[in-house]
């Protein structure tokens, strides 16, 4: 299991992209080459100049060992809040039928909320 430091979370995308990428030990040129991009385009998302297409994330983070979700997101962008991450946890001693049941709650959930909204705009 990989252990991601919180400096990363904290970064923007330019900043992260360029740490993971120096401290994974590419040059801007072979991680360009890694991804099959020029090396021109590395220099534009490290300067924040430009943004990656979405298989352009897949292949960085491919290439710096990493989920796309870390180069994106920010520190508990994509977390559940507090309250529930215990709830989360626990998931995972839930058997698989069980597991099952608890999605389709969620989901459904889910479901109704967007209804909501959509009918409340």
């Amino acid at each position: 299991m990989v252990c991601y430091t919180t400096k990363w979370l904290t970064m923007n995308f330019p900043d992260r992209l360029s740490s993971l990428r120096k401290e994974r030990g590419f040059t801007q040129q072979s991680l360009a080459d890694n991804v099959g991009i020029h090396v021109s385009q590395i220099r534009r998302y490290e300067n924040g100049n430009t943004q990656p297409t979405l298989d352009v994330i897949r292949k960085l983070a491919v290439s710096l060992g990493v989920s796309a979700d870390l180069l994106v997101f920010d520190q508990d962008e994509r977390s559940p809040i507090d309250e529930l991450k215990h709830q989360f946890e626990a998931l995972s001693q839930f058997d698989e039928e069980e597991i099952k049941v608890a999605k389709t709650l969620l989901e459904s959930l889910i479901l109704k909320h967007n209804a909501k909204r959509a009918f409340i705009e």
